[in-house]
């Protein structure tokens, strides 16, 4: 145990009590506060979790102050600029980067994990062809334990791995299905020769009537939003993961549980806000009058894709993606759209405008990655299922910390009652 400790008095009683610190190797200590009801009969009080710490974490490390976001220690522009999506899976992983032999073995075992179960691909047909693509990742993630036997032993490490190749593998087949299902077109097989993003956006686009070439531009721009987006240490979905995974349910059970929490506006689905906001504003005459709505703090109207939860400094992962943004717009989209020219209209005005810069309202990765993945031709009702794709790395790797965590405990919150004292139940006919 930590030698440090913190010393709580009970006003009340007058009685201490020492409470552990844990240090860090970077970052806050915490106050190990788990004798504090057996001590003081007292819960701690946190709405949100926002100044608890679940757990210990060696994977992703972020000071929203300073604008910081590691991944295993390496720097998010680092990564960024060098590395593959494939590569920065491997890195979360397993802790370390890979050489080129075993990068090129992981890939390969990704690369022929890709396919789905031909009887799974039915199960598609039991969705309305209008289905949110979400809904549909869902079911089918949900229902792969039903197909993959041999990977729900928690104890055994080398299915735990497998589950974790399989998940990340497989995401990006289950949601190119989807949207060829919303589509009614054919769906497309993933092939080994290709390259994981580029494999991806040829399942999403490619038809069996022509021959289909992934643009680079598009895979580049698509490889990046998936590093950006590859972890976050303990956000909303991924800690639903942890909680899920703690009752010792199967892990593609955890990550169906993860991809219905992403769901939510407040989280994965902030980038569809982010378009259909611009869509709402409809066009840059009306920017004016929308900035005064925003300003007011009686109007209900908020600028979405300005500001984030963790990061009080510019998001770093939207300094990345603010020059990819302008070069996708510039050679694959349509440069007079007028909601790309409002969406760079909005951009400039929260970089310079003063209620903006003083309250740090910066454009974040929400603002950016919606207007890249509609360049790209994604439809918005995708945005969040290419956030799930990215995401499962960093699910996945959680799963398997927490399922080598000695202190791995079932999640159980506690609560403030505030519901009634005693009640004496009474007869239908007595109640008033």
């Amino acid at each position: 145990m930590n030698a440090k400790t913190m010393l709580l008095t009970d006003p009340i009683s007058g009685r201490s009590v020492n409470l552990p610190v844990r240090d860090s190797t970077i970052g806050p200590a915490a106050v190990d506060v788990s004798g504090l009801y057996k001590e003081f009969g007292l819960f701690t009080y946190d709405p949100g979790f926002v100044a608890t710490a679940s757990c210990s974490s060696s994977i992703t490390y972020i000071d929203g102050e300073a604008g910081i976001l590691r991944y295993r220690g390496y720097p998010i522009e680092d990564l960024a600029a060098k590395a593959s999506f494939l590569e920065v899976c491997y890195l979360l992983l397993y802790g370390e980067l890979p050489t080129e032999t075993v990068l090129t073995k992981f890939e390969r075992s990704i690369t022929h994990h890709g396919l789905i179960n031909e009887a799974l691909k039915n199960f598609f047909n039991g969705f309305h062809h209008n289905a949110h693509p979400m809904a549909m990742l869902i079911g089918v993630v949900g229902s792969l334990s039903a197909f993959y036997h041999d990977t729900l032993d928690l104890s055994t490490p080398e299915q735990r791995e497998l589950a974790a190749h399989r998940v990340i593998a497989k995401l990006p087949t289950i949601a190119a299905a989807a949207y060829k299902h919303t589509r009614g077109e054919p769906f497309i097989y993933p092939r080994y020769d290709m390259r994981y993003v580029e494999n991806f956006l040829h399942m999403m686009f490619a038809t069996p009537c022509e021959q289909y070439r992934v643009s680079r531009l598009a895979e580049k721009a698509m490889n990046l939003l998936f590093i950006l987006h590859a972890d976050h240490e303990q956000n909303a979905s991924t800690s639903t993961v942890r909680l899920a995974a703690s009752s010792g349910a199967n892990p593609y059970a955890c990550i169906a549980a993860g991809i219905t929490s992403l769901w939510g506006k407040a989280h994965g689905g902030a980038n569809e806000e982010v378009l259909n906001m611009l869509e709402h504003i409809g066009s840059v005459e009306h920017i004016e009058t929308y900035i005064n709505k925003a300003k007011d703090k009686d109007d209900p109207f908020r600028l979405m894709g300005f500001g984030h939860r963790v990061y009080k400094h510019y998001d770093p992962r939207a300094k990345i993606l603010r020059e990819v943004c302008h070069r996708v717009l510039n050679e694959l989209a349509d440069t007079n759209n007028p909601l790309f020219e409002l969406a760079l209209r909005l951009e400039e005005i929260a970089l310079q405008d003063e209620y903006f810069v003083e309250r740090k309202l910066y454009p974040n990765v929400d603002f950016y990655s919606g207007i890249i993945y509609r360049a790209l031709g994604i439809p918005v009702s995708m945005f969040t299922a290419m956030f799930a794709i990215a995401r499962s790395v960093g699910w996945m790797t959680h799963w398997l910390e927490m399922m080598e965590d000695p202190e791995q405990r079932i999640g159980r919150p506690r609560q403030v009652y505030l519901g009634h004292t005693l009640r004496t139940y009474q007869p239908i006919g007595k109640r008033q």
